[in-house]
């Protein structure tokens, strides 16, 4: 049994933090510089998943997982498609059987970015996925069996040119460590993973990452730490089974939100059961809280009172889905009365706030630009435009 002695834990202790200075919402912010925004990223290895870089100085990617039937390629791939255009980095797909493996061939000929297997116990769909273009292979090495079968496992990885991820979860730990901890426990999920750690590397293997997932935010969030102390190997972070949409955002956003403001976290996946979709958008919002990624317009809005002098929440509403399609990172403010609304305005590219008599003032780069009155052109229009027309100069 592998237990967290000294001598396993000693080649990872005293790893420096990485000094990483987070800006405001953009680069092209004017009040971007801000000391307290600053986090200290957890130093890790990088390696590859297809051409995307993870871990290191490489941003933090943002994954999801297909919930289509893998052997049906064509509704596979539209999901795919779906994915990369909500601005998904990586992609996990489900092999439970032959034809799920051999089906990757296909399916990643079709797509832009680079797909993981996700295979658990059969090694043969391993060696298979990776022989078929996935770039990535979800494994537990503990759970593939023999000597044997892990080396033939691993060394398809290598031939093929696969990362691979350890996949701990609360939910699926070995019955030794349940039997020796009693329970599913950061401890022992911090012990499985370190054993499976051991058996890559026994085989000259170190293209990986690691997760250590659970339901349960206090347990994922506090094996996750421990973790991120005792190696350098990059990690994939999530709360899994969150939930649904609404649940499974605050439940994820507290536990992954917190690993991220400290700094632990190479890539992430938002477990939602809902469209894969939404954990993509969920998961980009949540790096862009924090200042870690940027991408898309920012929108900063009241939650509206008797003092809104036009309809906020409607604005707001319709504003978000027009501009879906914007990838340049910008913010808005959208305040309905002049209490916060100029001071919101100052911190942001484009602002409006709500004045008397239908008439609305606009705030470009923190300073009062032009006012708009009801009737001339509608908010939503006119903030679009204006959205539109600063993209365009950004080039």
């Amino acid at each position: 049994m592998l237990c967290l002695q000294f001598d396993i834990l000693k080649k990872y202790i005293d790893i420096p933090p990485k000094k990483v200075h987070v800006e405001a919402m953009n680069p092209t912010d004017h009040t971007h510089h801000r000391p307290w925004r600053q986090i200290e990223r957890r130093s890790s290895r990088q390696i590859m998943v297809g051409d995307v870089p993870v871990g290191g100085d490489a941003p933090i990617t943002v994954q999801s997982m297909t919930n289509t039937d893998t052997r049906d390629v064509k509704a596979t791939v539209a999901q795919i498609q779906d994915l990369e255009k909500a601005g998904v980095d990586i992609v996990r797909v489900s092999c439970p059987d032959e034809e799920s493996s051999r089906s990757l061939k296909e399916i990643s000929a079709q797509v832009s970015v680079p797909i993981v297997a996700d295979i658990h116990f059969h090694y043969k769909r391993g060696i298979e996925a990776a022989q078929n273009g996935a770039a990535c292979l979800r494994i537990n090495p503990g759970n593939i069996g023999s000597e044997t079968r892990v080396k033939e496992l691993i060394q398809a990885a290598k031939d093929y040119n696969c990362s691979i991820r350890i996949g701990v979860n609360a939910g699926s730990l070995e019955r030794d460590l349940l039997e020796k901890y009693g329970e599913p426990c950061p401890d022992a999920m911090v012990e499985s993973a370190l054993r499976h750690i051991q058996i890559l590397e026994d085989h000259d293997f170190f293209n990986f990452k690691i997760s250590c997932k659970a339901s349960d935010v206090f347990m994922a969030t506090t094996a996750y730490t421990q973790l991120a102390q005792v190696c350098d190997y990059p990690l994939h972070v999530g709360v899994t089974e969150a939930g649904g949409l609404r649940t499974g955002t605050v439940k994820s956003s507290i536990g992954m939100g917190n690993l991220l403001w400290a700094g632990i976290g190479d890539t992430i996946r938002v477990s939602l059961s809902a469209d894969p979709v939404e954990e993509v958008k969920v998961g980009f919002e949540m790096l862009k809280a924090l200042g870690l990624r940027h991408k898309g317009v920012t929108v900063v809005s009241c939650p509206s009172c008797a003092r809104q002098q036009f309809n906020v929440i409607e604005t707001v509403e319709k504003l978000e889905k027009r501009l879906e399609h914007i990838s340049t990172p910008l913010t808005v403010s959208i305040i309905g009365c002049v209490v916060n609304g100029p001071g919101e305005a100052m911190m942001t590219d484009i602002g409006l706030t709500g004045g008397g008599k239908g008439t609305h003032q606009i705030y470009i780069g923190g300073q009062t630009a032009h006012r708009l009155k009801e009737g001339d052109e509608s908010i939503v229009d006119h903030v679009v435009a204006m959205v539109e027309e600063k993209v365009k100069s950004i080039g």
